[in-house]
């Protein structure tokens, strides 16, 4: 252990053994199993480092993951999707790199929470009048949901509600969804690196630290992928909305513990 302490952000066993539930919950996650359980990685990073230690550990794991996860769900993807909501991403997350200093984790927390609740409850009411009806792309509404979507990644890695407020009610195909969900945070992780790397956030035991967790990360986004593609979709689609839900409530409790802090 005092080996590992000297190269490694772990300096303890508790340290280890957080990062490694961490991982596993987020890589179940980035296979597809839905957005709450990739919340909760930065939160119990942050028990044993701090946040910014925590968000930069995570964001090369991720990078990990999306290598596995577009390798999983190659062939699976909607075009036309990822045409609509890509550019506004990368306009959010520019904005996110020059607005990190000024702007409070916890409000941005506390904001895509209060949205993604919002669109839950939405959702439910128009239920029984518009049965099964799929909404259409539109190019105002995915850019404006990507450069959400971009910039809550950036700044809190928390970028799951927003693009679920815009795809979700395409109800695409359960494997088609995850595919294009999969590209979309590729994408947005690779763009990423770079204004992270400018604020000085990859540190060699930051690198050394993704590259111990990488088997775990493997293994659990593998995990997560295979209990997607046995799901239909009159199962996924309930669990997704069920799981951004949950994600809601997380990011409000999260946001407002922080400001009353």
């Amino acid at each position: 252990m005092q080996a590992l302490a000297e190269l490694t952000l772990f300096t303890d066993i508790p340290s280890l053994t957080a990062a490694f539930v961490a991982v596993f919950l987020v890589g179940l996650s980035k296979g597809g199993l839905g957005g709450a359980f990739a919340l909760m990685g930065v939160p119990i990073l942050s028990l044993v480092m701090s946040p910014v230690q925590a968000a930069a550990l995570l964001l090369p794991v991720l990078l990990m993951m999306d290598a596995v996860s577009l390798w999983t769900w190659r062939g699976w993807f909607d075009r036309a999707t990822l045409w609509h909501i890509l550019p506004g991403a990368a306009l959010g997350i520019a904005i996110g790199g020059l607005t990190a200093a000024y702007t409070p984790e916890s409000m941005v927390r506390l904001l895509v929470g209060v949205i993604a609740l919002g669109f839950v409850a939405r959702m439910a009411l128009t239920r029984g009048k518009r049965p099964g009806q799929a909404a259409g792309q539109n190019r105002a509404r995915g850019t404006i949901w990507g450069s959400v979507a971009g910039f809550t990644s950036f700044v809190a890695h928390a970028g799951g509600p927003p693009f679920q407020i815009y795809t979700l009610p395409l109800r695409l195909d359960p494997r088609v969804y995850t595919g294009t969900s999969v590209i979309f945070f590729a994408v947005v992780n690779v763009v990423k690196l770079v204004p992270y790397a400018a604020l000085g956030q990859f540190t060699a035991p930051t690198m050394i630290s993704a590259l111990v967790l990488l088997p775990l990360a493997v293994i659990s986004t593998l995990l997560g992928a295979a209990i997607i593609k046995r799901l239909r979709a009159e199962v996924f689609y309930p669990l997704m909305y069920a799981m951004i839900t949950l994600v809601g409530l997380k990011l409000v409790w999260d946001g407002f513990s922080a400001l009353l802090a």
